[in-house]
C-alpha cells in the first residue's frame, strides 16, 4: 500500500447479481455481496485483517477508505 488512503473499486456483476470489490492497494482483497451496503460492511471488516496479515504498517490512527461504485445498465434505443 503506497498511499495513505485505500481505493476500493466496486463493480456490479450482472450475471452473478452481486457487487464485487477489488483493490490494488491491499494484496488479497476481493469479496462480493448482494448489496452495496453489505459490500461496504464486508470490505471494512476485511481490510484490518488483511493489513495485519500482510504486515502493512501505517503511522496514522485511521486510514481513509474510498469505495468507488460502478454499474452499467442498458436501455433500448428508441431510434434504432
Amino acid at each position: 500500500m503506497d498511499r495513505v488512503s485505500i481505493i476500493i473499486k466496486a463493480t456490479w456483476d450482472d450475471e452473478a447479481k452481486v457487487w464485487v470489490a477489488e483493490t490494488d492497494d491491499i494484496d488479497g482483497l476481493v469479496t462480493e455481496a448482494e448489496t452495496l451496503e453489505a459490500l461496504r460492511d464486508k470490505v471494512l471488516a476485511i481490510i484490518p485483517e488483511l493489513l495485519a496479515l500482510n504486515g502493512t504498517r501505517r503511522d496514522i490512527p485511521e486510514i481513509p477508505v474510498h469505495i468507488l461504485a460502478e454499474q452499467t445498465a442498458r436501455i433500448p434505443n428508441p431510434c434504432y
